[in-house]
């Protein structure tokens, strides 16, 4: 069991047990990541290095958490969402890893924000972000907008002096970024020329985005949607708010349940690609007439909005895919609701509106794969971990020289998870003869 030393914050060490099961049974199919920690446990590339870590705390990330820690790294784990966090797995990484982890399903506001003062108290060198939350904090603090803080946060950045506060994000050589919303509000700051750290952005490694967006978030997505409701895909009408990669997975993975796709965008490029694909593509004001289920994965802020609630049919199913519950205006569907059944199923919470038509909200709109089902198969995040870790190690090595901007993953590290992975699936490719090298590298042989 844990050491007296260790602090936490989790729902009951009583639970390790389970979570120690759900963890090695992850395990098993984590073939690239588990290579990566017996060389960490050799070389110790970490050592030294403080981490924290505000991540989804799932069977899945204990294994990125253990091989960092086997790396050298004194690690403090924290949830990135509310709902994500599997209790039982956050219990054994305390209990039988002796890892520090701040992390409940279902914690309110205040907890969440208490965990993530945690993962700051910790005065880490290096950090790992999944939406940026983190990131973020720090760079309020350092740039002492403290009323920009959530108070949990505020009141301890409040007790610290000028050069304590700059310290927070100065003593950190990189910052890794784990999904797509996070990259986005990174970009954001870098654009505004307030992105005081490094932050390599993982969500858009090849072996990240390709595979852990499109067939990790879609078919996590449908099991979550079917584990809350139930409900048969065939035949229905489901309505993908974006056409991202996370997009591209859950509009195939719902069509391939027999479902009738229709794709919303902003973008025409995307939205060129949806009807090439051929699912139907409409504006989410015709969408929302039609529409049996709705999912959103864009990114952004209120895609489902009260003038799409007002229209939608009765039983209408709205969740959320990206990575914040801000997708769906919930105050606004609240504001029209004249009566609210919360828990009329676990997951779903029940809005009735004037004309009587009920509209049913899944996972209190946060990420649907998460708060009702288990999150990504442990194989497609083998990869996307693989990668984290890998950054982390290079940034270690690069500490002090890289720019404060958001940077790529190295490519060579992109083709060694990849060509790992294929060598753990059985896969055997092509390499290029020296011929073949020297034609693309030269501009004189023609027709």
């Amino acid at each position: 069991m844990a050491t007296a030393q260790v602090k936490y914050d989790v729902k009951d060490l009583a639970l390790a047990k389970e979570g120690l099961s759900r963890i090695l049974w992850a395990e098993r199919d984590m073939p690239v990541l588990r290579a990566i920690r017996e060389r960490f446990e050799r070389e110790k590339p970490l050592s030294g290095m403080k981490m924290s870590a505000c991540l989804h705390v799932t069977a899945e990330t204990a294994n990125l958490a253990r091989t960092l820690v086997a790396g050298g790294a004194d690690l403090v784990l924290v949830a990135s969402n509310p709902l994500s966090t599997q209790d039982d797995v956050a219990a054994s990484l305390v209990a039988d890893f002796d890892i520090p982890v701040y992390a409940i399903k279902g914690e309110d506001e205040h907890s969440y924000y208490r965990h993530i003062r945690a993962a700051l108290e910790h005065q880490p060198n290096v950090t790992m972000d999944d939406g940026a939350d983190l990131v973020s904090a720090m760079i309020f603090i350092a740039l002492n907008r403290l009323n920009d803080l959530h108070p949990e946060v505020r009141t301890w950045a409040a007790s610290l002096s000028t050069d304590e506060r700059q310290q927070v994000s100065g003593r950190v050589c990189a910052s890794m970024e784990e999904t797509t919303t996070g990259v986005i509000r990174l970009r954001a700051m870098e654009k505004d020329g307030v992105l005081l750290l490094p932050v390599i952005a993982v969500n858009d490694a090849e072996t990240k985005h390709f595979f852990d967006n499109r067939y990790g978030t879609g078919q996590s997505t449908i099991d979550g949607v079917i584990r809350a409701t139930d409900m048969l895909l065939a035949g229905r009408s489901v309505v993908v708010a974006g056409y991202g990669w996370c997009g591209k997975g859950v509009a195939l993975r719902a069509r391939g349940m027999g479902a009738h796709v229709i794709v919303t965008e902003v973008n025409p490029i995307r939205a060129l690609e949806a009807a090439m694909d051929g699912f139907q593509v409409a504006p989410m004001a015709e969408a929302a007439k039609v529409g049996d289920l709705f999912i959103t994965v864009t990114g952004d802020i209120h895609v489902l909005r009260a003038e799409h609630f007002a229209v939608m049919k009765d039983g209408a199913m709205i969740c959320n895919s990206g990575h914040f519950n801000v997708e769906l205006a919930l105050d606004q569907l609240a504001g029209l609701a004249v009566n609210t059944r919360k828990g009329v199923r676990e997951f779903v919470d029940e809005y009735e509106l004037p004309s009587g038509n009920r509209v049913f909200v899944l996972g209190e709109g946060r990420l649907i794969n998460l708060a009702a089902a288990h999150g990504h198969p442990a194989s497609v995040m083998d990869m996307s971990f693989a990668a984290q870790a890998l950054a982390t190690e290079w940034s270690v090595k690069n500490k002090g020289k890289l720019s404060h901007n958001v940077h790529k993953v190295p490519r060579e590290i992109d083709e060694w998870v990849a060509r790992l992975k294929l060598e753990t699936m059985g896969i055997g490719i092509d390499s290029l003869t020296d011929e073949q090298q020297k034609y693309l590298n030269s501009w004189e042989m023609g027709t």
